[in-house]
């Protein structure tokens, strides 16, 4: 039986409502397939509008898709299968890209990871769920006196960090980020990469991290799926692809990240691009 997540084939449309309901459904996502084991990170990647967040909602059960499969362990992920779907949100949490709009503004940094507890784990014994926060908080680099604080007393990292507290405080399997450093400082950014970086090695998880931000893919990311306009355009290991992307559109995303030497990369991408006249 294959351990992790599989996707086959994934198709996703959005139908327009009220006044433009009569229109063609829009194909957000289409004929989308890869693969993600325990303990491996996977980077997706592409422009705004790629269908990069609609491949994390559709994976999570939150949109329902016209084709294709996500299969969990081997198993296709029912989500009218209520059971199923609940043991399914337990393996695999989710990281959003707003760091405070993410969590309830009425609620402590305490409560938000309990609550995930609550309901994932029904755990309500308040001593068991204090200690399960305090770890949670401070797994993730936080004292645990940041429980009794609300969002808007953190910053936008703190925030993050309590997301991630919450996502891991029952200890799934497959984390997806979904672009979540995309909102915070560039200095922040690298902090909390590096948390999930460690996350990964000390807790065994998998990562689906979505972004745009091909530098902090390429640090991150085992192997790399590349989309454009909802269709997968690469897919493969991550040294290999940003050695020498074979489509246009990869080396054109490739070829739009700031080097800090801009003059050795423009001769790598264009050694590793094939010429034109032998193709």
């Amino acid at each position: 039986m294959t351990r992790g997540l599989e996707v086959r084939g994934l198709t996703v449309d959005y139908h327009a409502a009220g006044w433009f309901a009569d229109r063609q459904p829009r194909r957000a996502l289409d004929d989308v397939s890869f693969a993600l084991g325990d303990g491996e990170t996977l980077g997706v990647v592409g422009e705004s509008g790629s269908g990069k967040s609609t491949l994390a909602r559709a994976i999570l059960g939150l949109v329902r898709p016209v084709a294709g499969e996500v299969l969990w362990d081997g198993q296709p992920v029912d989500t009218r299968d209520r059971a199923g779907l609940r043991r399914f949100r337990r393996e695999v949490q989710v990281v959003f890209q707003d760091p405070v709009g993410s969590l309830d503004p009425r609620l402590t940094a305490g409560e938000s990871v309990a609550e995930a507890l609550d309901a994932l784990e029904g755990i309500r014994d308040r001593a068991s769920a204090r200690t399960r926060v305090a770890e949670a908080l401070e797994s993730v680099g936080l004292d645990r006196s940041m429980a009794s604080r609300y969002p808007h007393q953190l910053s936008g990292g703190q925030c993050q960090r309590v997301a991630i507290a919450r996502a891991t405080v029952v200890r799934p399997r497959l984390l997806v980020c979904d672009e979540a450093v995309s909102a915070l400082d560039v200095s922040v950014q690298a902090q909390i990469v590096n948390l999930l970086v460690d996350l990964r090695r000390r807790h065994g998880l998998a990562l689906l991290f979505i972004s745009h931000n091909l530098a902090v893919v390429r640090h991150v990311a085992d192997r790399v799926v590349v989309l454009r306009a909802g269709r997968q355009v690469e897919y493969g290991p991550a040294d290999a692809l940003f050695a020498a992307p074979r489509d246009p559109y990869t080396r054109g995303l490739l070829a739009a990240v700031p080097a800090p030497d801009p003059v050795r990369a423009r001769a790598a991408l264009q050694q590793a691009s094939p010429d034109p006249h032998t193709a």
